[in-house]
């Protein structure tokens, strides 16, 4: 038979149960509402501010990923620059045929600007009000090497080519006013430099483009687009390109980096320096970087509000020791030691901020959502996001809490109950 000494039993005796303590520790904090629901406010709004910073960062990231997927980082742009007079520079003929020769090259597509040349819903517009809008003479591969489809309608045609077509992009459609291709649709063009109506001529709108990002080619949106043929026949344009699009192999960073260095030479051997080059999915990078920038700061915002949650979480706790010092007492003299009095005061706190923190996930959340839904992007919430939001509530909770325990336990029963 084993025996247990006195002095085991009363220590055993001592202990409590954790749902002991988390019993004495809501009935410490639900006699005192008001104020624990203030303390509690601030630890909630600093997680709030760090799971909606981390949230809205996740979910535009996702977005940006998705439509890097879809448009790919494999897109480079060749446009005519500048001659050293400052004159507009062109790019000659054989720059399309030259550039699909570069190795890992898979697909070129380009347009043609017919300079002077504006389009209307009809004749009767006045002439000034041309909306931005360009006609361009456009390739028959163009809408899936700039990352677009045809939204209404067909695209260009080897037949509808040759002939007085258009095309219209999303944001030309949208300002002439036609959201849908009828049988017979057709818009106005003039040419300025002949005083219209004697220099203008109808073009019959066959299909509509879907919206391309700005950031990969946002001339097409606004463009009038025509066959290379119909705009030398009609407008008399002389075949030159004004804007090469490249694809090379997807997938492969280096190939596009190797095939970037050359297009300059390649599309203008006589003149590389007249020509500009650019990889539109850059712009896409950049502006996630700038993204990440603001969530720094933004982050650092939330850890300060969290700071001042944790400050008024002290700052309530040690009040509740200087009020409650007769039940400290009272505690103290029917047997409750030093550790369970401090115990209960930092469980107190870790409660109190547990809390605040499961608020502030949850407000922090809704704001993600709300953000995500009015943006069209997918809610995506990180797992660290939350989960580290109340972690750090947690901990600055109970070290916001420590200090003001450890004064409750080193009150002495008669020191306490002197207050009674």
């Amino acid at each position: 038979m084993t025996s247990t000494s006195p002095h085991a039993a009363s220590l055993a005796a001592a202990r409590l149960r954790p749902s002991d303590l988390a019993a004495l520790a809501s009935i410490g904090l639900a006699t005192r509402k008001l104020r624990a629901s203030l303390s509690a406010l601030g630890i909630a709004i600093g997680v709030a501010a760090i799971v909606a910073v981390l949230g809205l960062a996740a979910s535009s990231q996702a977005a940006l990923l998705t439509e890097i997927a879809r448009l790919g980082t494999n897109l480079l742009t060749v446009s005519n620059g500048q001659t050293l007079a400052g004159a507009g520079a062109e790019l000659p003929l054989a720059a399309p045929g030259m550039i699909g020769r570069l190795p890992g090259v898979t697909a070129v597509q380009y347009t043609g600007a017919v300079n002077g040349v504006s389009a209307y819903r009809s004749p009767l517009i006045p002439q000034v009000e041309t909306n931005a809008l360009t006609v361009d003479a456009a390739t028959l591969n163009l809408p899936a090497v700039v990352g677009t489809s045809v939204a209404q309608g067909r695209y260009l045609e080897a037949m509808t080519a040759r002939e007085p077509v258009a095309v219209l992009g999303a944001q030309a459609a949208q300002l002439l006013g036609i959201d849908r291709i009828w049988p017979g649709e057709r818009i106005w063009i003039c040419d300025q430099s002949h005083q219209c109506p004697a220099g203008g001529m109808w073009l019959y709108v066959t299909g509509i483009l879907n919206p391309v990002p700005d950031t990969y080619a946002p001339e097409i949106n606004s463009a009038v687009l025509i066959g290379f043929a119909a705009a030398e026949r009609y407008l008399g344009l002389d075949g030159h390109p004004s804007e090469i699009y490249v694809r090379t192999t997807p997938d492969n960073p280096a190939v596009t980096t190797a095939v970037d260095g050359l297009l300059g030479s390649e599309a203008s051997p006589e003149d590389p320096g007249q020509v500009s080059v650019s990889q539109p999915s850059s712009a896409l990078t950049a502006q996630a970087d700038a993204r990440g920038a603001l969530d720094t700061l933004f982050l650092g915002l939330g850890a300060v509000a969290l700071l001042v949650g944790a400050i008024g979480v002290a700052n309530i706790m040690v009040i509740s020791v200087l009020e409650r010092r007769p039940e400290i007492g009272l505690r103290r003299a029917l047997g409750a030691t030093r550790g369970q009095i401090r115990a209960q005061f930092l469980a107190e706190a870790t409660l109190l901020s547990l809390a605040g923190g499961a608020a502030g996930v949850i407000l922090g959340v809704a704001a993600t959502a709300g953000y995500a839904r009015g943006h069209g992007e997918a809610l995506v919430i990180p797992p660290e996001a939350w989960a580290g939001g109340l972690t750090a509530a947690v901990i600055i909770g109970a070290l916001a809490g420590l200090l003001p325990a450890i004064r409750a336990a080193r009150l002495s029963p008669t020191q306490a109950l002197l207050t009674v």
